[in-house]
C-alpha cells in the first residue's frame, strides 16, 4: 500500500486527505487545534513533504505525518494525547 498523500482539502470542520492508493482519509479539525483556529487561506498554505509522507504549514509551524493520521493519532503538542 502506497500511504503517501497527494490530495488534500478542507470543509469546515474536516481535513480530507488523499492517498496515492486511492484512499479517502477524513480527521476531524478538532484533533489539530492550530488547524482549526487557522483561517481556510491558512489551511491551505501546506506542503507536502517527504514526496507525501507528511503536511507541513510553514505559517502554522505545524506538521503531521500521513502515517500518524492512519494509525488514529492527534496533536502531541503541550501532552495533548487525543487519538483520531
Amino acid at each position: 500500500m502506497n500511504t503517501s498523500a497527494t490530495e488534500l482539502s478542507f470543509d469546515s470542520n474536516m481535513m480530507w486527505l488523499t492517498l496515492a492508493d486511492g484512499r479517502r482519509l477524513g480527521v476531524q479539525l478538532a484533533y489539530f487545534p492550530h488547524l482549526l483556529a487557522a483561517t481556510p487561506q491558512q489551511r491551505q498554505q501546506f506542503e507536502f513533504s517527504g514526496n507525501g509522507t507528511g503536511i507541513h504549514w510553514d505559517e502554522l509551524d505545524e506538521d503531521i505525518s500521513v502515517q500518524g493520521l492512519l494509525m488514529g493519532v492527534g496533536d502531541r503538542t503541550r501532552g495533548n494525547r487525543i487519538a483520531a
